[in-house]
């Protein structure tokens, strides 16, 4: 299980008889603390390798974008090739099985108000004094 946000936009290829198969980057990022002797530790973002088949292709095609965020449920796989100059390389990917967006809609339709902050609703005080507890 993975959240993080898009590192670009999606690259998207149909395979036999059509069938969808789309590729993205995902950054992952552990926030940086402070150790009880005061020592910083910064954040760490790692690179994933998703890969979507059929469906979730066709969704990712249409609907994500570079810097959105989404949960990915999936498989880990680990591959070899040899690059043009012969060298054995490896790489790991997640096959994903389910995927959900959590971007607003709003950042979805319209990157302008990406960086626009969502603010909650202020609660009503006057309500809250009238619990009993």
């Amino acid at each position: 299980m993975l959240i993080g946000n898009v590192g670009q936009d999606p690259e998207v290829r149909y395979v036999d008889q059509g069938v969808a198969v789309a590729r993205i980057r995902l950054a992952t990022t552990e926030r940086g603390y402070t150790l009880q002797n005061g020592t910083q530790v910064p954040d760490h973002t790692d690179w994933h390798n998703v890969i979507l088949w059929r469906r979730l292709a066709e969704i990712v095609e249409k609907y994500v974008h570079k810097g959105d965020k989404l949960y990915i449920e999936g498989r880990i796989r680990y591959t070899t090739y040899d690059d043009k100059q012969g060298q054995r390389r490896y790489a790991t990917e997640i096959w994903a099985d389910n995927m959900e967006m959590l971007s607003p809609k709003a950042a979805a339709t319209n990157p302008n108000m990406a960086s626009e902050p969502i603010e909650a609703p202020v609660p009503d005080t006057k309500a809250d004094e009238s619990l009993p507890f």
